[in-house]
């Protein structure tokens, strides 16, 4: 397979108006690959491609033309609260997805070369006492049992098809998880969250989408940990915020309050802490543009 135009790959993306999935698409049209997106509206050009992952359905002869995929679709884990019926659509929405993109790779007549699926640290659960890396094993939770089913679909590739699934932590963008913490300390309510002292497992924006368009041409399997390379409690991470936007920080919101309003979503996901490493980027030669969250914060919001 090669690309219909440019030298570089042909790349299909779900997800690809999402806050990464944009970037992504930007970052590998900067590197001459050629990308493609699957959308579920009517098509506006000609390099988009209507599919349906809840249907199953999905032109498998547009496999044929891929280098590889990239599936960035999933319902947004930061829509609060999770309610039973949200905690199915966040699952389903990645489960199927990745479903309906493996089974088409079967029926293509020559398979993408490359899968990249996306993933989520949330699979390690809460690990204080631990450092993870992509050889950790699973923890609990909610999270966790949704990343390992979701990572799941996404090893029924075909044989010869080298899947990676990208495990992200805290995307330092404008939007996702960082945008409630953006507007509430906008309008003068930035505050210390639970202790402050759990580490959040954090990346740029900028670094997230480099780190996989770096793994479309790597040769990286299985779990990849997409989370910059130095630790930050999530209080070095709201103070900055507030340093940055020239707000105040004096409040605290105590674990018992996150509890109670956001149930399993503020435990997991503001509560936890995970001490994530990029051991296989870093291996694989992989340099970040952020390696702080300070730089990361600095670059989004100054």
């Amino acid at each position: 397979m090669t690309a219909e135009h440019g030298t570089g790959l042909t790349v299909l993306i779900a997800g690809a108006s999402g806050l990464i999935g944009t970037e992504v698409a930007k970052q590998a049209r900067a590197k001459g690959h050629t990308v493609l997106t699957l959308v579920r509206r009517p098509t506006t050009n000609r390099d988009e491609f209507t599919w349906s992952p809840q249907a199953g359905i999905l032109d498998y002869n547009l496999l044929d033309r891929a280098d590889a995929v990239i599936n960035l679709s999933g319902a947004s884990l930061s829509k609060l609260p999770w309610t039973r019926s949200y905690k199915d659509e966040i699952r389903q929405s990645r489960v199927d997805a990745t479903h309906t993109l493996a089974d088409a790779m079967h029926h293509a007549a020559t398979p993408p070369s490359v899968f990249l699926s996306g993933s989520a640290v949330g699979i390690y659960g809460d690990r204080p006492l631990d450092i993870l890396t992509e050889e950790s094993p699973r923890g609990t939770g909610f999270l966790a049992d949704v990343v390992s089913d979701w990572e799941a679909e996404a090893h029924q590739a075909p044989e010869g098809t080298r899947v990676a699934t990208v495990r992200t932590g805290i995307v330092v963008g404008p939007g996702g998880a960082m945008k409630p913490i953006l507007g509430l300390t906008r309008a003068f309510l930035g505050s210390r969250l639970g202790n402050g002292a759990q580490i959040w497992p954090w990346i740029s924006l900028r670094d997230e989408a480099a780190a996989i368009v770096h793994l479309l041409t790597s040769s990286l399997e299985g779990p990849v940990n997409l989370t910059g390379p130095v630790a930050a409690t999530s209080d070095r991470l709201t103070a900055r915020v507030a340093k940055d936007l020239g707000r105040p920080y004096k409040l605290a919101v105590p674990d018992f309050a996150i509890r109670t309003l956001l149930g399993d979503a503020g435990q997991e996901m503001l509560l936890s802490s995970q001490k994530v490493v990029p051991e296989k980027l870093l291996a694989d030669g992989f340099v970040f543009r952020d390696e702080t969250v300070e730089s990361a914060l600095d670059t989004l919001l100054k």
